[in-house]
């Protein structure tokens, strides 16, 4: 799941784990059973099991309560809620997939549909007439987040969106002679304000924390990877202007002289110090600051990450329905339950999350800030989910992640040239993909 705080619950890094040679082969879990359940548009009825992300321990009456209502709308119905920990949910999904016990109904990101879909374990919702049928309900991008390179069509319902927001530290960018009403909102205009910032400031205030990751090649307009995301491209020549870029920074005192060691803690501590300009952030943030940074708290200001697409990146969460399943009228009926609009704002209500359903995010709790701090984060992060994609791309594992993280830190140390490193990493990348 993505990142939550406060009441949230922590997305764990993995790594793509293989599915089971034998899930392609397929036929303990369902498929053609007596009743007339086992069709898409079929009765809903029967026994289906749901499986979450993390959520039973905080959520538990929410779920139950959708469960029993879900019951009474459908007699006949029954479904039985299995909640999976946080760590090793990767892990458990392949060996579901593999030993054909695969839920009816599963809790998944697009990078952990990709290897369920490509197997031919989860429904494709723009071939099934009843599933295609429901795309109306949910926001464009919610639903192209959800479709899976090279496999035509989506494989999830739409369920909850994130993003992130970049606070700003106004007081900085006025004492370095820029504008603290018009935060950067391209990469030329975040390197010429970094730049102005490290020599105003003698070296001693970075305008950035961290390096780049591959989401800020793709707000940078790099292609990350071909049409059917067989291979990587993101060393092509915008990608290796971009990381020049990032040298140039490094070197000139605007990224921060520990960017190369930084996690997201010792980020955060750095722009609480107001020795970094710039860092993403949450809504609990604000309540550490306002205790321990008044100054920084008073002089925050909320803004997008700089991108040269018109596009910001946003995170995906959905519901796919088991391709397998013995009951798929009363998957696809509860999965579409679970992500309808009242669903999905209810539970927007509970979560730091937003729903991806048509005109949610117009309403007044998504546009109009409440004069709390939750508030002020949450209408500045819904309006940046018009028109965002999630630039990450689905076969990209965490391994990917930490060979382009390390060719970039040779880069920006000087050990080898941009585009070398990015050469190294997408040479890399491609044999992890392939052995995958």
């Amino acid at each position: 799941m993505p990142t939550f705080r406060g009441t949230r619950v922590s997305r764990p890094a993995r790594t793509a784990v293989p599915l089971l040679a034998g899930a392609l082969l397929l036929s303990a879990c369902g498929g053609g059973g007596e009743d007339g359940g086992s069709a898409a548009d079929g009765k809903v009825s029967g026994h289906i099991s749901f499986q979450t992300w993390n959520l039973r321990a905080q959520y538990k009456d929410y779920f139950n309560g959708l469960i029993d209502e879900f019951e009474k709308a459908h007699p006949g119905t029954k479904v039985k809620w299995i909640d999976q920990p946080a760590e090793n949910y990767a892990e458990k999904l392949s060996a579901d997939a593999g030993g054909g016990t695969l839920p009816d109904v599963v809790n998944v990101s697009p990078d952990l549909s990709y290897p369920l879909a490509k197997a031919g374990l989860l429904m494709n919702l723009d071939k099934e007439p009843v599933t295609a049928k429901a795309k109306k309900v949910y926001t464009p991008e919610a639903w192209a987040g959800n479709e899976l390179p090279g496999l035509d069509g989506a494989y999830a319902f739409p369920w909850y969106l994130n993003t992130g927001p970049l606070f700003y530290n106004k007081a900085l960018f006025k004492k370095a002679g820029l504008d603290p009403e018009k935060p950067p909102t391209t990469y030329d205009e975040l390197f010429a304000d970094a730049r102005k910032m490290a020599k105003s400031s003698g070296g001693k205030v970075a305008t950035l924390a961290g390096v780049p990751a591959i989401e800020d090649f793709g707000r940078y307009g790099v292609k990350l990877m071909n049409a059917d995301a067989t291979k990587f491209t993101y060393n092509e020549p915008r990608g290796v202007a971009l990381l020049t870029e990032y040298k140039k920074l490094f070197k000139s005192g605007g990224l921060d002289s520990q960017a190369l060691s930084a996690t997201p803690e010792s980020a955060g501590r750095k722009f609480l110090q107001e020795r970094v300009a710039m860092n993403p952030g949450t809504a609990p943030d604000l309540a550490d600051f306002k205790e321990n940074a008044p100054r920084l708290y008073k002089n925050l200001g909320i803004t997008d990450a700089p991108n040269n697409t018109g596009k910001p990146n946003m995170y995906v969460m959905g519901l796919g329905v088991n391709e397998q399943s013995k009951h798929k009228a009363a998957a696809v009926a509860f999965a579409r339950f679970v992500t309808n609009q009242r669903n999905q704002e209810s539970f927007a209500h509970e979560v730091a999350v937003f729903p991806s359903t048509r005109g949610s995010l117009e309403k007044p709790y998504w546009t109009k800030d409440d004069g709390t701090d939750e508030g002020r984060v949450r209408v500045a992060a819904a309006k940046m989910l018009d028109g965002a994609v999630n630039y990450t791309p689905v076969v990209m594992t965490d391994e990917m992640k930490t060979v382009l993280q390390n060719e970039v830190a040779k880069a920006l140390q000087g050990d080898k040239s941009p585009k070398q490193a990015l050469d190294d990493a997408v040479a890399q990348s491609n044999r992890l993909l392939q052995q995958g």
